[in-house]
């Protein structure tokens, strides 16, 4: 019998194929830097920031206020002229509600009864003016 190079070489070639692009998808995704949503990512203003519909909320909290800054998804400042939003805050075993209010070009902030704790969640919910309501969850003091 004689061995044909080309009947050796077809069932190799597609496994040889197979297994270069599944080491060009690893490594593109072991480089791929994150995205918000995918981390703790500090924003411009020192706080936590999350996707949230096409827009990103960057949150910071200063004793018992928060304050609330939105942007695209280009990081440019949206205007929040018109913009309602609340928070509600579990800081230990204790559940506070924030009432929002724009405060600036592109913040909201308010104030509420409780106690910054490293362990604190807060779920802050925003209405843009002629937009849906957006809405991200935050844990602000945890470090990444």
């Amino acid at each position: 019998m004689r061995l044909n190079s080309t009947t050796l070489a077809a069932p190799y070639v597609p496994a040889k194929r197979t297994l270069v692009l599944f080491a060009i998808a690893v490594f593109a995704l072991a480089f791929t830097p994150g995205t918000y949503a995918d981390g703790q990512k500090s924003g411009p203003n020192g706080g936590q920031v999350k996707d949230a519909g096409k827009h990103h909320l960057e949150l910071v909290v200063k004793e018992n206020a928060l304050t609330v800054y939105v942007s695209n998804a280009k990081n440019v400042k949206v205007a929040t002229k018109g913009a309602s939003g609340s928070a509600t805050v579990l800081a230990g075993k204790v559940i506070s509600n924030v009432k929002l209010e724009p405060s600036g070009e592109n913040t909201l902030a308010g104030s509420g009864t409780f106690q910054p704790v490293p362990d604190m969640k807060v779920v802050v919910s925003v209405t843009l003016p002629g937009h849906a309501p957006i809405q991200a969850r935050f844990t602000p003091l945890q470090t990444p």
